[in-house]
């Protein structure tokens, strides 16, 4: 599953591969922008992404890189 997330003040978004299911990102967006924390997001490899809840311009959960053209480590 591919998340974007747009970050105030910042002209690129981050995107992340992950293994979660769509239901499963959407709660945890939603847990992280009621409080005043952290988005943590862990991508398909392993590494943890952390965004400030307080930062976060949108998120848009898509459905992935099926037909990505080119080399993937």
């Amino acid at each position: 599953m591919e998340v974007k997330i747009g970050v105030q003040h910042s002209p690129r978004e981050i995107v992340v591969e992950t293994d979660e299911t769509s239901e499963a990102i959407d709660k945890t967006v939603r847990e992280a922008l009621t409080g005043d924390g952290v988005l943590s997001l862990t991508d398909s490899k392993g590494r943890v992404v952390i965004v400030p809840a307080a930062k976060i311009a949108y998120v848009e959960i898509g459905g992935g890189v099926s037909g990505a053209v080119g080399f993937r480590s």
